[in-house]
């Protein structure tokens, strides 16, 4: 700890990006110097070709990581440094560079406004993907320009034993050179759980904390450290018991990931041999590979109000098309439920300027605010319809509690379907489903039954709405329980009159990963649940051990 620092300081704050509990000793990494200024021009002849020989080291070096990932995280994690391959076989992004070079620019400086120029763009789209192939960029442009500089970063592989590595950001190339055997955790200064790097980490099951502010001004060289990864919090200067604590919390997350590993390939069955499918609830694309890498058989929940609340302005048709078909792209063949927007509530979203509601929870939101707002419906509508088209979409809608709700949304879904038959353009009609998650949709799920393809059971909503309880309110906190009889009530009258329609029905709030509930659903019937990715696992065992 710093001199001067009071016991207050040891506790530090940052977002959990790798689940895990890491114990080990602080091993700081310094950012490499990458001033090209004393570098002179002599020729384009020669800086083309100290470009060229860079480049093709660095061809090697992703080609070697690429084949390293391949073995020990899949094929997922290896596409990420083949990625970067792509970016710079680009016959563009050469040209430019070649350019850059003829207007007298050494290799270093054509790399730094090339690849500065491109993350620039990029980063400016508030779009999840695009922001990853910014980093990418980024992490390009660092490794391009320490070659050329014969500069050389950190021998992370050589970290000792029971490394904890703490650096200002982790990019995809550095995570690669991580010997997992070694190092306990990682921690850096910035960075989000959507990041390469994060995939990265998850994939090869290193324990991570990012955002932590200012970590390497407060930690030294050998500190004792402890890392959550599920919480991001960071203890330093940690006590004996603290210590025995958290190594038997990692022991027990290590045995609890191996027993759960049978279940990765296998669909989830019960003892009598019923399947019940165990899917991932997602916000956004990148979190795709989250499911795919916890062993999910399909997003049982895509929530895309969460493209609309993180942007600055409203996403386009063509923005939404690339978010909802990449989702069905890396899915490649299995379900991908698109929930349209719901927004209202405790969902805000600042550009739309929605009217202020005193009882916003029981006002305009949901499919509400869609039907009262066509516009923004179709185009997030068509971008569904498009999205289809590259895989195995279903299209749900939120907040039902009238059949008529249902049936002017189909007539969009026409409307829609017509305008993109005037232009064109490829589509699909997907399947139809609708969430239950309101007393009205339960009681009268019979009659909706009629209208849909499929239901979906929002535990989270129902069970507020049915006990009338904010489950944020800490005073009535009891009463928004599952278990209410009310709730039970509610759920198993949807899930019978879904058999009787011959319909599927899954349950997609935080009550499908409950193993006290899960028992329950099977026995009801219940044909699927959408749970966090981190849980599908966790989830699939509890559907094995029903009776």
């Amino acid at each position: 700890m710093k001199a001067g620092s009071a016991r207050d300081d040891t506790l530090l704050n940052g977002i959990g990006v790798s689940e895990g509990y890491g114990v080990g000793r602080a091993v700081l990494l310094e950012d490499i110097c990458l001033d090209y200024s004393g570098v002179k021009y002599i020729s384009a002849e020669k800086e083309k070709a100290r470009l060229e020989k860079a480049i093709e080291a660095f061809a090697a070096k992703a080609e070697k990581e690429a084949k390293e990932l391949r073995k020990s995280a899949g094929e997922k994690a290896a596409e990420i440094p083949e990625g970067h391959l792509t970016i710079l076989n680009d016959p563009l992004v050469r040209l430019q560079l070649e350019a850059a070079i003829d207007g007298k620019a050494v290799a270093e400086a054509a790399v730094d406004y090339v690849c500065s120029e491109l993350y620039n763009r990029l980063a400016k789209v508030d779009d999840e993907i695009i922001s990853q192939r910014a980093d990418d960029i980024k992490d390009i442009k660092e490794s391009l320009i320490g070659i050329l500089l014969g500069v050389k970063g950190a021998d992370i592989a050589s970290a000792p034993k029971g490394s904890i590595l703490i650096a200002r950001e982790f990019t995809p190339s550095v995570i690669c050179r991580i010997n997992s055997k070694n190092v306990r955790a990682i921690i850096a200064e910035t960075g989000a759980d959507t990041s390469h790097a994060a995939i990265l980490a998850r994939t090869m099951g290193i324990p991570a904390a990012f955002s932590v502010l200012n970590a390497r001004q407060i930690i030294n060289n050998g500190d004792k450290l402890i890392v959550d990864g599920f919480t991001g919090k960071v203890i330093t200067e940690p006590g004996e018991a603290e210590i025995i604590e958290y190594e038997k919390k990692q022991n027990a997350f290590l045995k609890e990931q191996q027993g759960m590993k049978a279940f990765f390939n296998m669909p989830a069955a019960n003892e009598s041999g019923a399947d019940i499918r165990v899917c991932g609830n997602i916000g956004n694309a990148a979190q795709a590979q989250s499911v795919i890498q916890n062993g999910g058989e399909g997003v049982g929940l895509f929530r895309t109000e969460f493209l609309f609340m993180n942007k600055k302005r409203e996403p386009s048709e063509e923005e939404q098309l690339e978010a909802y078909s990449s989702v069905a792209k890396a899915m490649n063949g299995r379900e991908v439920i698109i929930r349209t927007l719901d927004i209202g509530g405790d969902k805000t979203v600042d550009y739309l300027k929605t009217e202020k509601e005193n009882n916003p929870l029981l006002g305009l939101r949901a499919i509400r605010y869609c039907l009262k707002n066509s516009p923004i419906y179709k185009k997030q509508l068509r971008a569904i319809l498009r999205a289809a088209y590259f895989g195995n979409v279903k299209l749900l809608l939120p907040l039902i509690t009238t059949p008529e709700e249902v049936r002017f949304s189909k007539r969009l879904i026409n409307e829609c379907a017509a305008e993109l038959d005037g232009k064109g353009i490829a589509y699909r009609i997907p399947p139809l489903g609708i969430m239950i998650e309101t007393p009205s949709a339960a009681l009268i799920s019979d009659l909706l039954a009629t209208e849909a393809d499929f239901f979906s059971i929002g535990t989270n909503d129902l069970t507020g709405y049915i006990m009338a309880a904010d489950r944020g309110n800490s005073a009535v906190c009891p009463l928004s329980d599952v278990f209410q009889p009310a709730v039970l009530r509610a759920i198993e009258t949807t899930v019978k009159n879904a058999k009787r329609a011959k319909i599927p029905v899954a349950v997609c709030g935080e009550a499908a990963a409950d193993e006290r509930l899960i028992p329950k659903l099977v026995e009801w019937g219940v044909d699927s649940l959408s749970v966090s990715p981190s849980l599908i696992l966790r989830t699939k065992q509890a559907v094995f051990g029903c009776k």
